[in-house]
């Protein structure tokens, strides 16, 4: 019943709770005490020092007139009530008390026994007494001036009143005590129960969202920050939710990806198989075999790749090299596609540009998956834009690929660089393409960014920084490079 959070709550501040609680009554129980003992103390004390106005002086006084004023004094006490006077004489005896009853031998009174080895001549005493009552007793023995003891005077009190109400104030303080453990109690329990209850809940539902039910949901039962907690596993499982339809997606497509290639290669090599067909048949059965092997080789590439990506394992061998070499090859590799598909690809091909720091067949591959993935979603007769310069406010080279295709949705636009996602189910593809360029290009300490508006275009930016060594080489034109940079780029030419 008592484990976990309530366990600890027991230990750490309910036990704490009721050690402090127990600790005050304990201290006011003693301070209680000690305060009415003192009252008591102070009350007898007090009377002793009447005794000097009540006995003068004794010069020439003796034993019989000291016996007379005491005992005079004894009868008309006032204070009977509150406590006992007893007469003793030089002999140690009590003769007189003001309740009319004698004692009998003093020399069994500790007090009286103190006040007679007293400079003082004073003697207290706590304890109880021969009837087995608690009770207070102060002793001033009475001296003459010659310093002979005529005899001595003792106020009695009981301690009754004192250690009931002692008793009393340590039973309120007692109550008062249990009435707050009780009342913390209560409220821990109801605490604990806040945060237990959807902890247990929280832990259930994540062990059904760790056996694969994304669909398990915590219900928010408070606004703090247990409550944002259930909304963070949520939405987790509503995130895992989605990228297991993604996956599975992924899968589906990857399949459908590889089953196309591989049935086109079957198709043509069983023709072959089975007969040579003329001239025309066996070139364009060739073709297709060749570059539907080039796909599959590419997409068996792209996985590879996203998974080195994944396991932390895609290295990159960099150097310094010249951008342009590999954008003039990658524009190269798809301009015959892009007339074939009778579409434009047009590039404006700077003379030169600044060496970079990059692996050139990582870059290459960046290249041409933007090219690429323009080439497919721009339909028969558009356009697509290759573009590089530099960038001298931020020491950069931008390499720009816009197109005039169906565009990306506002909603899917946040998304399209993130793994298995693909905004246009139509068009084939693995959608792990961009994903695997962007951190490409983020190795290089670089961006890769994307604009896009639905029927009118996608505009890839792709930003490189240029190599230290080179911009300080520049550094005597840069008044020159600013002006430039201040200019429109030129419109692409036709390649």
């Amino acid at each position: 019943m008592f484990k976990g959070i309530t366990k600890r709550w027991l230990i750490n501040t309910f036990g704490v709770v009721l050690a402090i609680i127990i600790l005050l009554v304990v201290c006011l129980s003693v301070t209680v005490h000690s305060l009415c003992y003192s009252t008591v103390e102070n009350a007898l004390t007090g009377r002793c020092q009447e005794l000097n106005t009540v006995f003068p002086n004794y010069t020439a006084a003796s034993t019989t007139d000291f016996i007379d004023s005491a005992t005079a004094y004894a009868s008309g006490f006032g204070y009977k009530d509150e406590m006992e006077i007893q007469v003793i004489n030089s002999a140690g005896r009590v003769v007189q008390t003001s309740t009319g009853f004698t004692v009998g031998d003093a020399s069994n009174m500790p007090d009286y026994l103190d006040a007679m080895s007293s400079s003082e001549g004073l003697g207290k005493y706590n304890g109880k007494l021969a009837s087995g009552e608690n009770a207070m007793a102060v002793t001033r023995v009475i001296k003459n001036e010659d310093g002979d003891v005529l005899g001595a005077v003792r106020y009695v009190s009981s301690l009754r009143n004192a250690d009931f109400r002692t008793f009393i104030y340590t039973l309120i303080a007692a109550v008062v005590g249990l009435i707050i453990i009780a009342v913390v109690a209560l409220s821990g329990n109801y605490f604990i129960r806040s945060i237990v209850k959807p902890v247990r809940a929280m832990s259930d539902t994540s062990k059904r969202i760790a056996q694969g039910d994304f669909s398990a949901k915590i219900d928010k039962m408070y606004d703090d920050e247990i409550g944002d907690l259930c909304d963070s596993i949520n939405d987790m499982a509503a995130e895992l939710d989605a990228s297991e339809k993604l996956k599975n997606d992924f899968i589906s497509r990857v399949s459908h990806e590889l089953r196309t290639p591989l049935t086109a290669i079957k198709g043509w090599a069983e023709t072959m198989q089975y007969g040579v067909p003329d001239r025309i048949t066996l070139e364009k059965g060739m073709s297709v075999i060749v570059k539907e092997s080039s796909r599959l080789t590419s997409l068996v590439e792209e996985l590879l790749d996203f998974s080195k990506l994944q396991s932390g394992r895609l290295t990159m061998q960099m150097e310094r090299m010249d951008i342009l070499a590999e954008i003039d090859e990658a524009v190269y590799m798809l301009r015959e596609r892009a007339i074939s598909e009778g579409k434009h690809l047009l590039y404006d091909d700077p003379e030169e540009m600044p060496i970079i720091y990059g692996d050139h067949n990582r870059l290459k591959q960046v290249f041409l998956n933007v090219i690429d993935n323009a080439l497919k979603y721009t339909p028969e007769g558009g356009m697509i834009g290759v573009q590089v310069y530099r960038d001298y406010r931020e020491n950069t080279i931008k390499l720009v690929v816009a197109d005039n295709g169906c565009g990306i949705n506002p909603e899917d636009l946040p998304k399209v660089k993130d793994k298995f996602y693909k905004a246009n189910q139509k068009i084939n593809g693995s959608g792990i393409g961009l994903a695997v360029a962007d951190e490409i290009i983020k190795m290089h300490k670089g961006s890769l960014d994307i604009e896009s508006s639905p029927e009118v275009g996608t505009t890839v930016t792709i930003t490189l920084p240029i190599y230290n060594e080179a911009a300080m080489l520049d550094s005597d034109d840069s008044i020159t490079g600013e002006a430039q940079a201040e200019l429109p780029p030129a419109p692409p030419k036709q390649g």
